[in-house]
């Protein structure tokens, strides 16, 4: 058979994938490629991940040896300048000339500059390659201050870029009234600008930029309104625009608006000639992600090769986390009345917003947008791709919880085997089962080397791993669940082996246990199982990166952009000496003051400068940390009990002191409530605690995982008519046995709802022993309890530690202007608001 001669111009993430898809359909090919760049062909999805890694090669997407051993011929830095299309030649910039049987544009797209006075400056940037990369890297260590222009999905990774490399302020510009125009509504895109300007980022929508500032250097945008900002650097992603000059100078097709016109096959208006990826226009479109562009390779290798396939459009939606924030948005996010009914959720407090497109009878999922939370996205998609039918109250799928239980017929096994999990790759349901079936594939990553599904974006790992554990289940195997990617551990396992290796950092543990360089999963939870092992405080080196940001700055971040103050105040009782405190630092910083239901006072609206200065006085005053931002023990209630009351039976009061001071900054998988009643009448709401203590005329009962809020729950009794010792026994073992076995994020009713065997087993293993692990909990806890110290006594008396609560380090006695208050019966509230204006 004919050696088949393929010229492939440009080596981006769509030009390696048909060099791929070539070799893996035939052997029987001279595969030659051309590319602008010096380096070989790297991963731009995660372009951003360039300033994290270690090494560029963690970004290549094929090894150097792979071309070598494919027999693949790459040019690096020899981009090609003519085609002789009658000759079929090409013609390189250092003079190779080359023939070809089937020539492949994938040349991508160039960012699009706008023609603003100014571009040429100084200090101003394009963001599409790794050089672009360098350049912004080395330069934005000498400036301050940092913007981009383009508020869209590649504008937002900039921003981020700016963040992680250190810049004290970043803003977004954004020509339309929303950030994200594309993919999201109105009111999506203020709950998404309400976020990221609580993570530092500055968003100014509806601007027009007349021109950019500065003799020689960029020191400022003026926009069309007469406004103006100061900026030290700016990087442009306002949009793309289709690298189509060769293709348009050797007389091919060209789009009125750019892009070269190919047919379903990939094929230009020369049929030896294709286009693939962000140059080519299919159907009038020009595509900008990269799993329509994969897609396209695979026609275009098909054709090529003499097998028939079309393009026949490709799915919009998206997913992606910017700056620890979910976005997704699917099918058609906008679709609206009288064309479908839409079902919404918005909650404010907690920065989520998730719309539901549903036909008008009902019986069909459109489309829909997800900002804050988007777990259920993947399944979401599918019913979308796949047509499926929505149960009688679609609403219910804007609680994850609802999404996580849903019922069999609306679950994975109603997706059609044909569904298709992986666009990136066009990987099908029924392959990822085969993988497991047949292939001996347990877990996500064995899935992804077997049929790539997963390696490209990535959205879809979490679809991949349920279906892995789903056909796993009816293959009646068992399943081992792993934290994330960097880690092949189970959460129990990890915590045993950084207890066995005594590791106490997060680098100690990635570096002897895992891999890579983490992620938003399993940095904070390894947090918490070094906290929970050995109790030494969070912001300690190594550790302080690794935290969720309210532990982060010891303080939860408040609507606003300001923090909350939580002393604790055990049992509830305080002397008015105490109390006189409180009301003095709250007059003197200007705090919002509230009693809480966890008998604390809550002071609202602390500027982070001031966080260390008002912790200094409290704890002068004998208060120490409350946790109110830790995933640990918050409170133990109590009433007054025996002391006061006519009715109590034991002193309530007392025993839930002794019993928060024991436990005071136990930190687990979740959050811990607690409280103790002196009599059976239940003052202090006991029964819907973690676990509640409740006196009885032999002593007391210990009731646990109950659960109030959202999703209430009656506690359990585990033991009648205990005395104190034998109580806080008890309480060391269940607290212990919890810390151990629960996934992350896990109340202890949802721990204690998915255990087999229930309560009896709970009570098995606490009351009766059974696992004869009674004494070495009550060890490890008496451990934990002796290693104690107020995490902000700590932070206040260490200097370094003091150092990070500035809003700006140059200049740290400033505060944040843009935090704006309301008046409330008297004292201040946080603007529903916080976003900065110019």
């Amino acid at each position: 058979m004919e050696i088949k001669k393929i010229v492939i111009v440009g080596n981006g993430m769509v030009g390696d994938k048909i060099c791929q898809k070539l070799k893996q359909k035939s052997d029987n090919l001279d595969i030659i490629v051309f590319a602008e760049e010096p380096i070989r062909a790297y991963d731009r999805v995660h372009l951003t991940d360039y300033f994290k890694v270690s090494s560029i090669e963690e970004l290549f997407l094929s090894k150097k040896e792979w071309y070598e051993e494919n027999n693949v011929k790459i040019h690096l830095n020899d981009p090609i300048v003519d085609v002789n299309r009658s000759k079929k030649e090409v013609q390189s910039l250092q003079g190779l000339i080359v023939p070809y049987d089937y020539l492949v544009f994938a040349t991508g797209s160039a960012a699009f500059v706008p023609p603003i006075p100014g571009v040429e400056k100084e200090g101003v940037f394009l963001y599409r390659t790794i050089e672009d990369l360098d350049l912004i890297k080395a330069y934005a260590a000498k400036v301050k201050k940092g913007t981009v222009m383009g508020g869209g999905l590649l504008g937002l990774e900039a921003a981020k870029a700016l963040i992680d490399l250190g810049l004290e302020e970043t803003a977004v510009i954004e020509f339309a009234p929303r950030l994200m125009p594309r993919q999201i509504d109105d009111s999506a895109s203020l709950i998404l600008q309400t976020k990221l300007a609580a993570l530092g980022l500055s968003c100014l929508l509806q601007k027009s930029t007349s021109q950019l500032l500065g003799e020689g250097r960029l020191t400022g945008i003026a926009f069309q309104d007469g406004s103006s900002i100061e900026t030290d650097l700016l990087v442009i992603s306002a949009g793309i625009r289709p690298r189509d000059e060769l293709a348009r100078k050797i007389g091919l097709a060209i789009g009125e608006r750019g892009g070269i016109v190919v047919n379903p096959q990939m094929q230009t208006s020369d049929p030896a000639v294709y286009a693939i990826g962000e140059c080519a226009l299919v159907n009038d479109m020009i595509y900008g992600l990269v799993a329509p562009g994969y897609e396209m390779a695979e026609i275009a290798a098909e054709h090529i090769l003499g097998e028939e396939k079309s393009f026949k459009g490709f799915d919009m939606s998206t997913k992606l986390k910017l700056m620890g924030v979910d976005v997704a948005s699917f099918g058609d996010p906008f679709i609206s009345e009288p064309y479908a009914r839409t079902i919404l959720l918005e909650d404010r407090n907690k920065g989520i917003y998730k719309r539901l497109n549903v036909s008008t009878d009902g019986t069909r999922l459109l489309g829909g947008i997800l900002v804050g939370e988007a777990t259920s996205y993947n399944m979401l998609l599918q019913m979308v791709n796949n047509s499926m039918p929505l149960a009688d109250h679609p609403e219910l799928l804007l609680m994850s919880e609802q999404q996580e239980s849903r019922s069999a017929s609306t679950g994975l096994e109603a997706l059609p085997e044909d569904a298709l999990i992986c666009s990136c790759e066009g990987v099908t349901k029924a392959q990822i089962c085969d993988a497991v079936i047949s292939g001996n594939c347990e877990n996500a990553d064995a899935v992804k080397k077997c049929t790539k599904a997963g390696s490209g974006c990535g959205g879809c790992v979490p679809m991949v791993k349920d279906l892995v554990n789903y056909t796993m289940k009816q293959q009646g195997k068992y399943i081992r669940t792993t934290i994330c990617e960097h880690f092949d551990l189970s959460r129990q396992e990890l915590y045993d082996l950084i207890k066995i290796h005594e590791l106490k950092s997060y680098d100690q543990v990635l570096d002897a246990l895992g891999r890579g360089h983490g992620c938003e999963i399993c940095k904070p939870l390894v947090s918490s199982l070094l906290a929970s092992l050995w109790n030494e405080m969070i912001l300690g080196k190594g550790n302080d990166v690794a935290q969720d940001s309210n532990d982060r700055y010891l303080a939860n971040i408040q609507k606003g952009g300001t923090y909350s103050v939580v002393p604790r105040i055990p049992g509830g009782e305080i002397t008015p000496d105490k109390l006189i405190v409180i009301g003095q630092v709250a007059k003197k910083y200007k705090l919002y003051t509230k009693i809480t239901g966890g008998q604390r006072i809550d002071l609202f609206g602390a500027h982070l400068n001031d966080l260390p200065l008002i912790w200094e006085e409290l704890i002068v005053a004998g208060f120490e940390s409350g946790h109110a931002y830790g995933k640990a023990l918050r409170t133990v209630k109590s009433c007054v009990g025996s002391t006061w009351c006519r009715f109590g039976l034991h002193d309530s009061v007392s025993f839930a002191i002794q019993i928060e001071e024991r436990y005071r900054g136990l930190r687990a998988p979740h959050k811990i409530k607690s409280a103790v009643s002196g009599c059976i009448r239940e003052c202090a709401e006991a029964q819907s605690k973690d676990f509640g203590i409740i006196a009885t005329e032999k002593g007391w009962n210990l009731y646990v995982c109950g659960n109030g809020g959202s999703k209430p729950q009656h506690a359990l009794l585990l033991a009648a008519d205990i005395d104190s010792e034998t109580c806080v026994r008890y309480i060391d073992r269940f607290l212990m046995f919890y810390i151990r076995t629960a996934d992350p994020l896990t109340r202890t009713a949802t721990w204690l709802n998915k255990m087999e065997g229930g309560i009896d087993y709970l009570r098995n293993v606490v009351v009766e022993d059974s696992l004869g692990m009674g004494e070495t909990w009550e060890q490890d806890m008496q451990l934990l309890v002796d290693s104690y110290r107020c995490e902000w006594k700590v932070a206040v008396e260490d200097p370094e530690i003091r150092k990070r609560f500035v809003h700006f380090v140059n200049a740290p006695e400033e505060r944040d202007e843009s935090v704006r208050f309301d008046a409330l019966r008297g004292q201040k509230k946080a603007a529903d608001w916080n976003l900065k204006t110019y």
